[in-house]
C-alpha cells in the first residue's frame, strides 16, 4: 500500500519544492507533477499517478486545490478513485478517506458539489428559457451566412463534396452539413 503524491502549479515559473518538501515528509513515494493550469484535464502527471495507483493505495496532496480546479473536479477524481479502491489524503484540509470522519467530510462536499451544480444548471436552463421567450436564440453566431447556404446548395446539387464546399466558403464541414441539414426556410408572400 503505497502513498502517491500529486503536485501541480499553473505555470512554468512557480517551483514545486514546497509542495513536494511536505509530501515527502508525509511519506510519499513516488510523486507525480504538472506545470499546468488545473483547468486543463489532460495533465499527464495525473494521469500517470492515476495508472500508478492500486487498491489500497493513498493519492496524497498538499491541498485540494492542486488536485482540482473546483471542488466538482475533485470530487470527480477523488470518486473515481474510490470505486478502484484507492483512498485520498489532502495535507492541508480534513480530506481523509481513510477514516470515517474524513470520509464524512468529503461526501458532505461532495454532496454540496453536486448541489451547486445542480443550481447553476437550473439557472442557466431559466435564463435560456427566458431569453427564447423573447425571441433571442442563445450560442454562437453561425458562419453559414444566406448567401453561404444558398451557394453550398447549390454546389452540393453539383455533387461536391463536404470537404470541398466547405474550403470553398472558408468553414468547417459541420457548419456546412447542418446548415444544408437544416430545412429551408420558406418564403411566404404577405
Amino acid at each position: 500500500m503505497a502513498i502517491v503524491g500529486y503536485t501541480r502549479v499553473s505555470t512554468q515559473e512557480q517551483n514545486l519544492h514546497s509542495q513536494i518538501d511536505a509530501l515527502k515528509a508525509a511519506g510519499a513515494d513516488p510523486i507525480f507533477s504538472d506545470k499546468l493550469t488545473g483547468k486543463n484535464a489532460a495533465r499527464p502527471g495525473l494521469i500517470d499517478a492515476k495508472k500508478f495507483l492500486r487498491a489500497g493505495d493513498t493519492l496524497l496532496v498538499y491541498s485540494t486545490d492542486r488536485l482540482g480546479r473546483s471542488m466538482t473536479d475533485v470530487v470527480t477524481i477523488v470518486t473515481e478513485l474510490g470505486e478502484r479502491g484507492v483512498e485520498f489524503k489532502s495535507l492541508t484540509e480534513p480530506f481523509d478517506t481513510t477514516t470515517p470522519g474524513g470520509e464524512l467530510f468529503f461526501h458532505i462536499c461532495a454532496a454540496f458539489a453536486q448541489m451547486n451544480g445542480r443550481i447553476i444548471s437550473d439557472r442557466t436552463r431559466a435564463g435560456l428559457a427566458a431569453a427564447r421567450a423573447r425571441g433571442r436564440a442563445g450560442g454562437r453566431p453561425t458562419v453559414m451566412t444566406p448567401e453561404r447556404v444558398k451557394i453550398a446548395r447549390r454546389m452540393r446539387a453539383e455533387k461536391a463534396t463536404w470537404p470541398t464546399i466547405a474550403t470553398a466558403l472558408g468553414v468547417g464541414v459541420s457548419s456546412v452539413r447542418r446548415a444544408l441539414e437544416a430545412p429551408e426556410e420558406v418564403e411566404t408572400a404577405q
